[in-house]
């Protein structure tokens, strides 16, 4: 998901463009977290960058996002750039590293 949220509408006030941001984000990780893992992985795992554009989004993590989209409304900032890359974790035991 890459995304840039425009805050400012002339009929909405801003709590609800930033409600309707957050479920955004929170409906695709739901359909990603969905979808069958490939072999010998464990969870979903998602990397995530975020910033007032996309050429100055950093990484954050994805439980400091919604804090992220927050602080930025709070500092008067209208747009919102959102990246979230889906990533299969694995976990557990390895066989090739068992018995080392």
């Amino acid at each position: 998901m890459k995304k840039t949220f425009k805050l400012d509408h002339p009929k909405i006030k801003v709590p609800r463009v930033v409600d309707s941001v957050k479920h955004d984000i929170k409906k695709f990780l739901k359909k990603e977290r969905k979808k069958p893992l490939p072999s010998g992985a464990t969870y979903w795992g998602f990397d995530c960058k975020f910033g007032q554009s996309e050429e100055s989004a950093v990484t954050v993590n994805l439980s400091s996002l919604t804090k992220s989209i927050d602080d930025l409304v709070a500092n008067n900032i209208m747009t919102i750039y959102v990246e979230i890359t889906p990533k299969a974790i694995v976990t557990g035991d390895n066989p090739e590293t068992k018995g080392e």
